[in-house]
Parts: structure tokens; C-alpha cells; sequence
């Protein structure tokens, strides 16, 4: 039971460190118009936007963790960074969005996906060297 709260942190954390760390340098550089760590309230308790979605990093960390934990060494970082790109990804695109009210996928701009793909895939990789620091091996 202990791996699955620490998969749980490990993608809380990884959303704030690595998923938001990596959308920073793209603002930064000018390919994303939104920054990081946005703190405007979220509906339907008001919280930060980035906690909220931190939260929903850690409800997909032991998802992530299950599905690469059978692995050692350089394939578990492989399939930590295809799993974590796609899986978040493809439920934002396709599910999260159109229930919110906007075009599936963005209107499937390549943009927007390939954005999503690597911010995911960032947050994959550090769901992976978080749970090898908490010592998950």
C-alpha cells in the first residue's frame, strides 16, 4: 500500500516540479502563451489551478506507476516518459476538454498536442525519479 501514497506524491510533486517546470521554459521562450503555476481559483472549491492540477498528477501517478514498475533501468524511464506523455494527454484532449466545453483536442491543434505530450512526458519521467528517490526500485 505504501508504493501507491508515494505514487501519489511522486505525481503531485512531478506535476509542480517537472510538468510546470518545463511549461515555464516554454513561456519563457515564448512557444506557450500560458505560464506555469497559475494560481487563479478553480471551481468548485476555489483552489489554485495549479494545485488542482497537481492533485489530478497524483491521482495519475499510481496509474503510471503500475504500468512501469515490471521494468529496471532505461526501459522504465523509456516507458515512463510514452506512458506519462500519452495517457494524461489523450483524456485531457479527447475527454477533459469537450467536457468543458471546448473543441475536442483544441480543434486538433498540433500545437496544443504536441504541448500536452511533452509536458506529460516530462511529468512521466519525473513520476519515474521520484518514486527511485523515495526508494521504489
Amino acid at each position: 500500500m505504501k508504493q501507491w501514497g508515494l505514487a501519489f506524491v511522486a505525481g503531485f510533486v512531478s506535476t509542480l516540479l517537472f510538468h510546470q517546470g518545463v511549461l515555464h521554459l516554454l513561456h519563457v521562450a515564448g512557444v506557450f502563451p500560458r505560464p506555469a503555476w497559475n494560481m487563479a481559483a478553480v471551481p468548485p472549491f476555489g483552489v489554485p489551478a495549479v494545485l488542482s492540477l497537481a492533485f489530478w498528477g497524483g491521482v495519475w501517478g499510481p496509474v503510471l506507476w503500475a504500468l512501469v514498475r515490471k521494468y529496471r533501468g532505461g526501459p522504465r524511464w523509456l516507458w515512463g516518459a510514452i506512458w506519462g506523455a500519452l495517457l494524461p494527454s489523450l483524456v485531457a484532449l479527447l475527454v477533459v476538454m469537450p467536457l468543458k466545453g471546448m473543441p475536442m483536442a483544441g480543434g486538433f491543434d498540433p500545437k496544443l498536442i504536441l504541448g500536452a505530450l511533452l509536458l506529460n512526458g516530462a511529468w512521466g519521467l519525473g513520476v519515474v525519479g521520484l518514486m527511485r528517490l523515495y526508494g521504489q526500485r
